[in-house]
């Protein structure tokens, strides 16, 4: 009598449930890139690298072993360089935050980041700290200022005392008012600052933007 085999039987089982899981993390997002996902920046690598040792050997033979030393050199600035700003603290410090940061942020910690974020566009900075409404003055290369304050909500009044109530001589322009709020803006709010000719609003999309990198001026330039 022939005896059946029990030791492969169970093989094709598993290969299937494999299988199977491996679909479902894929279709999860879970399982990780397959190999066509990340060739094209594999490629760029080696393009990169490739024209890296190509350019030093052509300097090599121009110049001397003066040109690949130097490269290796600027090479590796840059790198240290880009792994520093990627560190979440110092990208931060040099005025650049993600979305998911600026809402954990409270209102004094808002005011820091946007004092960072002016100083990253040139401006000179003045943080006036407060429990609950921190403002900031800055002022440019230009000459311009600006008075930053901060909504927890989207109320910003008219009669709110400005930071400088009284100018000193020779500064008599009238300042740039920025109202920076992490939500969305009123109609109501938006009307106000329309009036005001002096009246800017920062809203959540904009203050992301600027977070991220776009400058002041542009956010600015499309008005409110």
């Amino acid at each position: 009598m022939a005896r059946l085999s029990w030791t492969s039987g169970p093989v094709p089982s598993r290969r299937l449930r494999k299988r199977h899981l491996v679909r479902r993390l894929r279709a999860e997002g879970r399982y990780g890139p397959r190999f066509r996902d990340v060739l094209p920046a594999f490629a760029g690598v080696v393009a990169v690298v490739c024209a890296v040792v190509a350019g030093l050997t052509v300097g090599y033979h121009a110049v001397g072993p003066v040109a690949p030393v130097a490269g290796v050199a600027f090479l590796a600035v840059v790198v240290v360089a880009g792994v520093r700003r990627g560190r979440p603290g110092a990208r931060r410090r040099l005025g650049y935050y993600t979305a998911d940061e600026l809402f954990a942020l409270d209102t004094e910690g808002l005011a820091l980041a946007v004092a960072r974020m002016l100083r990253r566009d040139g401006w000179r900075v003045r943080l006036l700290p407060a429990p609950d409404r921190p403002r900031l003055c800055a002022r440019d290369a230009a000459g311009r200022r600006i008075d930053v304050a901060f909504r927890p909500v989207a109320e910003p009044l008219p009669d709110e005392d400005l930071p400088h109530p009284h100018p000193h001589r020779g500064e008599r322009e009238s300042a740039l008012r920025l109202v920076v709020h992490r939500g969305v803006f009123s109609a109501r709010d938006v009307r106000w600052a329309r009036r005001e000719e002096t009246i800017r609003l920062l809203d959540g999309p904009a203050l992301r933007s600027w977070a991220a990198g776009t400058r002041l001026n542009d956010l600015l330039s499309h008005g409110n």
